[in-house]
Formats: C-alpha cells, structure tokens, sequence
C-alpha cells in the first residue's frame, strides 16, 4: 500500500512539473539576477551598477576617476605630462615596484602583510650582481638564480608563520632588517656593483621594439584573443546552462579593449616605440590573474582570506597555501628588484631601501586590495603603482619638493584605506559581506 502511495504522489509531481514548464523556466530566470540585467539591456547594466554602488561594491571605480584626475590636474598644470615621452618613462619606472606590488597582493589576499619586500628585493639585485659580475656567471643565470633566491626567502618567512605560528607581521619584519645586512655584506666594502648597460639585466628597462609594427601588432593580438577567449568561454556557459555575456556585450568590451591598446600603441610609437619591460610587466599581470582567477589554487587563497577555518575544514592545506604565497611574494619581489637594477645600472647599497616597500604596499591597496583580505586582483597592482608614479613624475615636472611628494602619496593611501573601510561596512549594512 505504501509503495503505491508513493508512486501516485511522484507521478503527480511529474504531471504538475509537465502542465506548468514555462512556470517553471521563468523561475529559473528570476533567480539569476544576471539574466534578468543583460535582458534589460543598457539600462539593465546601469540600474546593476547604480545598486552596487549602493552596496559599497566599487571595485576599480575610485582608483580609475583618481587617474583621470591626476592626469587632468597636471597636464593643465604643465602639458607635457601627458607626452609620449613622459608617459613611456612613467611606464617604464612603475615596473619594478609594479612586480613587487603583484606579490604583495597575494599576501593581502590572505589578510596578511609582507614587510620584507624591499629588502629581499636588494637582496636579489645584489645576488645577480655579484654572479654575473665578479663571478663571472651569464646574466640568465645569475637572474634565474636570483629569483629562486627570492623564492626561497619568501618561502623560509611563511614557514614561520604557517608551520611555527609566528605573526607575519613580526617574521617579515625580521626579514626586512636581515636582508638588509645581507645585501649590505653581499654588495662589499664599496658597496656598489656596476651592471653591463648593454646585458641582459640592463636591457630589461632600456630596450624598446623600435618597430611600429611591434606595438600595433600586440594591440591587434591582445585584442583578438580577447574576444576569442570571450566569444568561447560564454559558448561553453551557454552549453552547461549557466549565465553568459551576449555577443553584443562582448563586442562592445572588445572594442573598448582596442581603443585603449591601439591608443597606446600609438603612444609608444611617437617616442622610442615598445617598452620591453612593459611587455613583460604585462604578460605577469594576465598570468597571475589567470592563476588566482580560473585555477583551484586561486580559490583556496581567496578562501583563505575569506576564513581560515572554513577553508581547513572544507579540507584546504592552510599550511601549504600559506608558505607558497609567501614565496610568490618573494620571488615577485626579487623580480621587482632586478628591474630596479637595471634602471640604474648597478646594485649599490640604497637597493630596497627608501619609500620602494611603503609604495609597493600602497600601490596594491591604492588599486582596490583590501587590507582585510578575500578581495584583490593582480590588475590592482597596475592601476595603484600607475597612481604612485604618476603623482611623482607629476609633482617632479612642477619641481615640487620631495618631503611634498611623501606628504601628497600618504593622503592618496589614506583616503583609500578609509574608503575600503567605508566600503566594507556598506556591503555589511547590504548584507552582501
């Protein structure tokens, strides 16, 4: 008797799920707010933006009227600041801090903080110098080695943390005393090591692809696999049932893509053509984003960010993921370093010193990092330093002094801090934190 109950209770639910198909589908669509704003269309997209707003989710949207304005305010002020010239020297100098940003957003991503950037990237220019020049290695090698070095830094401060519990805080700031010295006693009584202009660590901010096919060619190549990555990726949404872009959205982005990189190209085309560094800065920033956006190990950082307990529990290696982001930020740090190098041409002994770790900090929470961890992207690391730098090459045109300079960054950070702290406390008030 009970299993025919059963059967007649299921086949009634089957035949009401028959009468009422179109019911149900558009209770599906109501459930996706996604579909519903691409359904609405352009108004759709901007009643969205208009909400989060509300919700405090800004995302790039401060840093990116903040570089509008900095532009605006000095070009009015002198107008060669927005030369191609100018703007492929501000290009150029933001790389070396740009890198070591990038791996400081890793951290933060985690909550945490890495005070010994700086001087692990010293560390690293000094190692590649003494290699390459009074050991005699070949440069690739020497800067190989160098990196690995920064790793392998980065990888010894988050055993630390994540295996003996020490404070990130108190362990990175060891490291940015004891690197010091080590670079110190690396570098020699003299102090300085000059770098062949002409090698490969030299060139690494002084050559440029003199060809104008070269910076239109990558224009036309960014832009195409763009909408290819685009134009498959939302096929394949749309294959497994789940919310994509139209085709007309992603042309839309696709064109605005091709008039910024075209605009650049055109930029770098009227002085010394295409930064090598820039290239390479670039290529960094697609691959880390790739990593912490589309593989499993991006997740488990940004779920850490998000709680550590819940992440152990969900069975994340906490411990792992924890000493592997420490040794990305020291790896990119000495990348950053050997970049610094090479716009000098030398290790000498004010390497990682200065305002280079309070910069590449700001530059990663200036471009919209949260201090507090679980919300970053690597792209952040770009639109901070390109504030950073381009308020100092800004300030430098108008001759300004350097204690103004110090003053003017410090009140960009502040004012960024306090909005994400804005920020955060909205999305709570929205019940979106």
């Amino acid at each position: 008797m009970s299993t025919d109950k059963t059967s007649t209770t299921a086949v009634t639910k089957d035949e009401h799920a028959v009468e009422n198909p179109e019911a149900a589908a558009a209770a599906v669509t109501a459930v996706d707010p996604r579909l519903l704003v691409r359904e609405e269309g352009l108004l759709g997209y901007w009643t969205e933006f208009k909400r989060k707003m509300r919700a405090g989710e800004l995302g790039s949207v401060p840093v990116i009227v903040g570089l509008a304005i900095i532009c605006i305010v000095f070009q009015s002020m002198n107008s060669a600041f927005l030369s191609a010239q100018n703007i492929s020297d501000i290009t150029v100098t933001m790389v070396g801090t740009g890198m070591i940003s990038v791996g400081i957003v890793f951290v933060l991503l985690l909550g945490e903080i890495d005070l010994s950037v700086g001087s692990v990237s010293g560390a690293a220019s000094a190692i590649a110098a003494v290699l390459a020049v009074n050991q005699g290695w070949p440069e690739w090698m020497a800067v190989l080695f160098a990196i690995a070095a920064g790793a392998a830094i980065g990888a010894a401060h988050g055993f630390f943390f994540a295996v003996l519990g020490a404070p990130a805080f108190a362990v990175t700031l060891a490291g940015l005393l004891f690197w010091l010295g080590f670079m110190l006693q690396t570098l020699g009584e003299n102090g300085t090591i000059n770098l062949d202009s002409e090698g490969f660590i030299g060139k690494l901010t002084t050559y440029f692809f003199t060809d104008i096919a070269a910076a239109y060619g990558l224009a036309a190549v960014v832009t195409a696999v763009f909408f290819i990555t685009s134009f498959l990726g939302n096929r394949r949404r749309e294959a497994a049932g789940i919310p994509s872009r139209p085709l007309n959205e992603t042309i839309l982005r696709t064109g605005l893509l091709a008039v910024i990189s075209f605009a650049a190209a055109f930029m770098y085309n009227q002085y010394k053509g295409l930064p090598l560094a820039t290239v390479i800065f670039l290529v960094f920033l697609v691959a880390t984003d790739f990593v912490l956006r589309r593989t499993s190990y991006g997740r488990k950082v940004f779920a850490l960010g998000g709680s550590v307990e819940a992440s152990r529990r969900a069975g994340i290696n906490v411990t792992a993921v924890r000493i592997s982001v420490f040794a990305i930020s020291g790896g990119f740090a000495a990348i950053g370093g050997l970049f610094l190098a090479s716009k000098i041409a030398s290790a000498n002994q004010s390497a990682g010193t200065g305002d280079l770790l309070m910069n590449a900090i700001a530059a990663a929470v200036i471009g919209g990092t949260s201090l507090f961890g679980g919300r970053g992207r690597t792209w952040n690391a770009l639109l901070g330093v390109l504030v950073i730098v381009s308020i100092q090459y800004g300030l430098q045109l108008e001759s300004i002094a350097e204690p103004v300079k110090y003053m003017i960054t410090a009140g960009v950070l502040l004012t960024t801090v306090v909005i994400d702290s804005i920020t955060r406390k909205t999305q709570k008030t929205a019940g979106r934190a």
